[in-house]
């Protein structure tokens, strides 16, 4: 009789400890899916911001107009995965700072107020996509660390759980832009 307590226990024990891995590894495999989609969502307001700002600078010079037109394009090639949508993302990050060290050249537009209001709202944009990317990477860190560690590193493959890709950003990114103050 107590070795059937003692092995109903341990089966019963057994079951909870993988009921608690696995409901720990999907909760945090749906952390990383809604980090993934906040910064669908920051990326999808830059694209809604910058046809406006093609439209603001469309009179000033045409090479600006044309590099944003080039932008708005590339809103169609945003892919699916953590690694598409963020070459994606770097190449239209570059851009815009290109842009924006262009803009320098022409006072009247930096003084025109539709044009400020849009560059503020895409610094704002800017700045709540780099926090969802911090929060995408922390959240992919803490899923990583969950599959990995014992005893749920036994379980997570045959749950199907595998780790997921951090949102990279490019080496030209790293960099330190240089800017010329003298011109």
């Amino acid at each position: 009789m107590l070795v059937l307590i003692v092995l109903v226990s341990s089966i019963l024990v057994f079951f909870l400890l993988i009921w608690s891995i696995y409901n720990r590894l999907v909760s945090a495999r749906n952390i990383v899916h809604e980090a993934f989609s906040g910064i669908d969502v920051q990326l999808k307001k830059r694209f809604e911001l910058i046809p406006n700002l093609v439209e603001a600078v469309k009179g000033y010079n045409s090479y600006e107009a044309q590099v944003l037109q080039e932008l708005v394009n590339a809103r169609s090639a945003s892919g699916g995965n953590v690694g598409e949508m963020s070459d994606n993302d770097a190449s239209i990050t570059g851009a815009l700072r290109q842009f924006r060290v262009q803009v320098e050249a022409y006072p009247d537009l930096k003084a025109n107020v539709q044009f400020l209001k849009l560059m503020d709202n895409l610094s704002a944009v800017e700045n709540e996509l780099a926090m969802a990317r911090r929060y995408y990477n922390g959240a992919v860190r803490d899923l990583n660390t969950k599959i990995q560690l014992f005893p749920a590193v036994l379980f997570a493959g045959l749950f199907g759980f595998e780790s997921e890709a951090f949102y990279k950003v490019e080496d030209d990114q790293r960099e330190a832009q240089s800017i010329n103050l003298n011109d």
